[in-house]
């Protein structure tokens, strides 16, 4: 059944899309081995009814309903339980596509013989002659019963019983900063009083974004979303997203602008075609006998049917042609070096780009990937020796992206890729030269394009998520940018060369100090540092790596912080917000700005850090590596 339908996505005339929906009943076994709970000896046939309101389709193990002529997902019926999807909603609010938050039907459905589950995905495609638009937000959302899934898995360590939509009502909470985040001072589970509840603090990489789901406890089901390939989403690998809400929310996150704001590029512009097709991502149903170690038991499962979907990836078992099989696709390897003096500055010495991420993506400037929101990318992470293996590309033309853990900079092979079905393309050996001048005279933080090494503070004991207890995910809790003008009350951060830590000395974001009755200052760093010796006449470089910006200007002076006009600003820059949506990282951005001996003295010197906007207290600038000095080479 094959229907075609127009979909306005941001109330407007401006965006048209056309969405292009089948609905695939595959009769064949699953490939991989279903675990003996989940399947009979004798796998029931898949079966179809269609009435005039509804396709029902039935495997003996779920039956899936949709809503005819509409294409909602209305019902998933599963061991016990009649719907896993809340009843009490419409039906254009259980299983639907998000576009800018309007709510269109769902495209594909693949129910396969002996699997609990069912795979789904779109075809989207935009004709020439369609007008200018933004679709800066698609996403598939999954509405379950409130009153039994209550508890959610995003990772072995992120785990917890989840508030309910009341919960968080103005009766039961107190909203903080935002809409988003608020109290819960009264909910209807006891453990949960005190704790803050914020839909952000659920996010995770695209990398990360494998699988997370729900769990019933009464019943002992859960319900997971098992994305195998992130090649149809946007961003790169470190691109953060939401995974669930309050409410038993459960969210396929495809193509979001959290995190990354107005500088990804989601805009189409009449004249340009664009299909995409974005999935198939596999719901799937498991459940276990009544135990303690019932949810364990269940995430674990999760993660095995997880495996089987990635060593099935590409799905054989589709029949749009706009999703290629495995021998439809192409691979690319290679090996990438890095020359770098910050290990022998004259020989400039070959070093493995240990587990270095690789992009193939849209062609572009380096760096271009993190901002593109409408191609196809694919990425790995290489081995210790720097050698790399994308594999399952689909056709088409690609650049080579890549960035390295402990360097600046992006790399960016300057040589476009065509992908043919069945092509394997060797690039041997691939060199990268970071952006450098001359020797580092001293650097602060690590080369990583997060925040993660610098000092992140203690939440306020009143304002606490305790899924995001531990060190690695202390940054999620809110109101840490409240912390600095608890630190740094009456004088901004100071940071001495060869003394400072880094760890404990440079907070994580460059925020507003606070000083009360809803004044807000902007703030300014001091670098104090040594010079033994200066080149009057020579040229420095400092190299400002930022993590991500806000609604931020970053102005550097040298050794006089009362000059009126500052030697460099980065100007109004970024819409990221990471620091309200508890991320560590946002947009990469890197300058190298260049500096004359003759604004250093010998002995001691000070470079003035400055984030001048202080509108708001979300004005900020996340630090990556900041920053560098390096001299001026002889």
């Amino acid at each position: 059944m094959i229907m075609e339908d127009v979909a306005k996505g941001n109330r407007s005339p401006a965006l048209w899309l056309r969405v292009i929906m089948v609905l695939l009943l595959v009769l064949c076994v699953c490939c991989a081995e279903i675990p003996h709970s989940h399947r009979e000896n004798k796998p029931h046939h898949v079966r179809l009814h269609v009435t005039d309101n509804h396709v029902i389709i039935r495997n003996g193990i779920v039956e899936v309903s949709i809503e005819n002529p509409s294409g909602y997902l209305t019902g998933i019926r599963y061991k016990g339980m009649d719907n896993v999807l809340e009843g009490r909603h419409r039906n254009d609010n259980r299983g639907y596509w998000d576009i800018l938050s309007d709510h269109c039907p769902m495209d594909s459905f693949i129910v396969r013989r002996g699997v609990p589950g069912l795979y789904m995905y779109g075809i989207f495609e935009r004709e020439e002659d369609f007008p200018d638009a933004s679709m800066d937000h698609i996403r598939i959302a999954f509405k379950l019963r409130e009153d039994r899934f209550r508890f959610i898995a995003l990772s072995d360590s992120r785990q917890r019983i989840m508030p309910s939509t009341d919960d968080r009502s103005s009766s039961r909470a107190r909203t903080l900063a935002f809409k988003e985040a608020v109290v819960l001072t009264n909910p209807s589970d006891p453990q949960l009083k005190g704790e803050v509840d914020d839909k952000y603090q659920y996010s995770t990489e695209n990398k990360d974004n494998k699988l997370h789901g729900w769990i019933s406890d009464d019943d002992v089901i859960g319900f997971w979303i098992i994305t195998p390939s992130s090649e149809f989403r946007a961003g790169g690998p470190h691109k953060q997203g939401l995974t669930s809400h309050p409410g038993a929310t459960s969210l396929c996150m495809l193509v979001t602008a959290h995190y990354a704001g107005k500088d990804f590029d989601t805009t189409y512009k009449k004249g340009e075609h664009w299909k995409k097709v974005f999935g198939p991502a596999f719901i799937y149903l498991n459940s276990a006998s009544s135990s303690n170690d019932h949810r364990k038991t269940l995430w674990k499962d999760a993660k095995r049917q997880l495996n089987e979907e990635i060593e099935s990836w590409p799905y054989n078992f589709t029949r749009s042609q706009d999703f290629p099989h495995a021998e439809q696709r192409g691979e690319v390897s290679g090996q990438l070096l890095v020359r770098d003096g910050i290990y022998r500055y004259t020989d400039k010495d070959l070093v493995p780009a240990q587990s270095v991420f690789v992009v193939l993506a849209a062609p572009g400037d380096a760096g271009s990937w993190q901002r593109d929101g409408k191609g196809y990318q694919f990425w790995t992470q290489a081995d210790n020796n720097g050698h790399f293996d994308i594999k399952n590309v689909r056709p088409g033309e690609y650049n080579l992206y890549a960035w390295v853990h402990g360097f600046i900079g992006d790399y960016k092979l300057d040589l476009n890729i065509t992908i043919q079905p069945g092509n394997k393309i060797s690039l041997g050996t691939l060199i990268y030269d970071p952006p450098r001048n001359g020797p580092t005279l001293w650097e602060i933080g690590i080369p990583d394009r997060t925040a993660a090494e610098f000092f992140i503070p203690e939440p306020d004991p009143m304002l606490v998520n305790s899924l995001c207890l531990g060190d690695a995910d202390k940054y999620r809790q809110y109101g840490l940018w409240d912390r600095y003008s608890d630190f740094y009350s009456h004088s901004d951060l100071v940071y001495t060369i060869g003394t400072s830590n880094y760890s404990q000395d440079w907070f994580f974001a460059h925020v507003p100090r606070n000083l009360g009755n809803n004044t807000l200052r902007p703030t300014t760093w001091q670098i104090k540092y040594n010079l033994q010796e200066v080149t009057k006449t020579g040229t420095y470089t400092l190299q400002l790596a930022l993590a991500s910006a806000s609604f931020a200007e970053v102005q550097v002076r040298f050794n006089d912080p009362d000059v009126d006009r500052p030697h460099f600003t980065t100007r109004r820059i970024g819409y990221d917000n990471a620091v309200a949506r508890h991320g560590i990282h946002g947009m990469y951005r890197l300058y190298s700005i260049e500096v004359t001996g003759n604004r250093f003295e010998k002995g001691e010197n000070t470079i003035f850090l400055t984030q001048s906007r202080s509108k708001g207290a979300f004005n900020a600038v996340i630090s990556a590596v900041l920053p560098r000095l390096d001299m001026v080479r002889d």
